[in-house]
């Protein structure tokens, strides 16, 4: 439990359900999120329609950082560290004047040599916080990303220098095929240049990634990006407002090598399925 949770307003969005079979969990969690205690002070919204992730998110964090100037975000997926709250209000605090930083962020890729704490251009999504002047900035309309995007010859470092293809999943976005407010998030930070700090040890376990989240992969059991998540408080003292360079490559050589480990392992699948078949 974070010690800072009595201290904190909790507002829950719990989006209205799909269709007549998916009524009863809904109303399940609802009954549950009744029982939540701990916090300040506790608000369920309970949405008479579903809106879907994307509209979700972005009317939830829009309405909240109006009425709060701040707004940390977890979606129902994340399980937090003891210290996760401390680093996001320290954050807040911290680089709420200044201009350069767009956001905090409470996951980390489990890779290697990273900094305490350190700061990358773009944005992020699990478990994070801004404030309303920066989330101002965002742009949801992804094929205005796209082109200026391209007009400012940015691919290439949206994509990680080849890591992941954030593009095709933006271009899937504008093709109505993924509902992704986070990839308009990062895209519209980048646009800004605008820097995201980041923890060198996760504070954030995400859940989803086994298949039983809606918009999330099932990464075939490999836990590609589960990492110990760290315990003890950060400190933010004397960090340098600037890219760091060092754990842009860390980033980097962990994208390119989860998407190795990836496409082995579809190989190995289409093999057992042909060696079965035969």
């Amino acid at each position: 439990m974070n010690s800072e949770a009595k201290e904190s307003d909790l507002i829950v969005y719990s989006d209205g359900f799909k269709d007549a079979s998916s009524e009863k969990n809904v109303l399940d969690v609802r009954s549950y999120l009744k029982t939540i205690s701990g916090f300040h002070s506790v608000n369920i919204v309970e949405r008479k329609q579903n809106l879907g992730l994307a509209q979700s998110i972005i009317s939830g964090v829009t309405e909240v950082v109006n009425r709060y100037d701040r707004v940390i975000i977890l979606e129902d997926d994340l399980v937090t560290s003891p210290s996760f709250l401390r680093y996001m209000n320290d954050g807040l605090r911290m680089f709420e004047n200044d201009d350069r930083v767009i956001s905090i962020h409470g996951y980390s890729y489990p890779a290697k040599n990273l900094p305490e704490t350190f700061f990358l251009k773009g944005a992020d999504c699990w478990g994070w916080a801004t404030w309303k002047s920066e989330w101002n900035l965002f742009e949801p309309d992804g094929r205005k990303l796209l082109a200026e995007l391209e007009q400012k010859q940015l691919m290439g470092r949206f994509d990680f220098f080849g890591a992941y293809d954030y593009s095709g999943m933006l271009r899937d976005q504008i093709r109505g095929k993924n509902q992704s407010w986070a990839v308009r998030w990062y895209a519209s930070a980048l646009l800004h240049d605008k820097l995201t700090l980041y923890p060198g040890t996760t504070l954030v376990q995400h859940t989803g990634s086994d298949g039983s989240g809606t918009h999330c992969c099932d990464d075939g059991g490999l836990g590609l990006f589960d990492a110990p998540v760290g315990q003890r408080p950060l400190s933010l003292e004397s960090l340098s407002v600037e890219e760091d360079t060092q754990a842009l490559r860390a980033f980097s050589q962990f994208l390119k090598q989860t998407q190795l480990s990836l496409v082995r392992r579809l190989v190995r699948k289409v093999k057992n399925g042909l060696m079965r078949e035969y």
